[in-house]
């Protein structure tokens, strides 16, 4: 053998050696990329997840609402991406608790019985203007002392949350997408797939609640979003009773 041949072959080498040790390298991030999301998600291998939506108000049936329908699409993408199983079942036929399997949670809770009961036991702090009437409150959002407003098309919001109760380590969570109207459940999903892996780093295993609004929905759909403030404080602490109810009991009293 030659110089040069020998050179040659060890180029060769070296080469192989080289592409070997990148692929082992960008492997090993992508496993590692992918536990995370699986961890933040509460989504192992063949993991089985429940997609709970909700009922059309206006229609005693079960039909699912378009910007709906593609909220579902986004967490299915998220749910095959961990390597894990969605089971779509009504809000009204979920009769059990959770922990067990990561749940993701479509609709307010006018039109999904089961955000209604996650938003009283989970986020007490929070409250529903559910009222079918027209008026200025119609949808409107109460965290807190803070009140946001529904302005159709123009600024809608939509409460985003990773819940687990404190059931331990082992439980799964469950996410809530519960907006003033379709398009933000759709925009609250696209936001978590976009930012899980910030909001894995921010928040690790902890539950948080975030508000988001949609920004002239009317030209843009569920596309610009802003983040308004995590909520999660304000939405966990119980809000006081309304006036009226204190103050009846108060006369009551006397």
């Amino acid at each position: 053998m030659t110089e040069d041949v020998r050179n040659i072959a060890l180029g060769v080498v070296a080469v192989g050696v080289g592409a070997l040790i990148g692929w082992l390298v960008r492997t090993h991030l992508w496993n590692r990329k992918l536990r995370r999301k699986q961890t933040f998600f509460g989504l192992p291998d063949n993991a089985e997840s429940l997609l709970v939506v909700n009922r059309d108000a206006g229609g005693p049936e079960l039909m699912v609402k378009r910007h709906d329908v593609f909220a579902l699409l986004e967490l299915s993408a998220i749910i095959k991406d961990c390597g894990a199983h969605a089971q779509v079942i009504a809000h009204d036929a979920a009769h059990q608790g959770f922990g067990e399997r990561t749940e993701f949670c479509v609709g307010g809770p006018a039109s999904n019985r089961r955000m209604l009961a996650h938003m009283q036991s989970l986020l007490p702090g929070v409250r529903v203007n559910t009222d079918p009437e027209p008026g200025p409150d119609r949808g409107a959002f109460q965290i807190g002392s803070e009140r946001y407003r529904l302005e159709p098309g123009s600024t809608e919001y939509v409460l985003l949350a990773r819940l687990t109760a404190g059931q331990g380590q082992g439980a799964r969570p469950v996410f809530l997408f519960c907006g003033q109207l379709p398009v933000t459940n759709q925009a609250a999903t696209r936001y978590l797939a976009r930012h899980h892996e910030r909001l894995a780093r921010k928040h690790g295993d902890n539950a948080f609640a975030l508000l988001l609004k949609v920004v002239n929905s009317q030209a843009y759909g569920p596309d610009v979003v802003e983040l308004v403030g995590d909520v999660t404080r304000a939405a966990q602490t119980p809000a006081p009773a309304p006036a009226t109810t204190a103050s009846r009991a108060s006369h009551r009293a006397k």
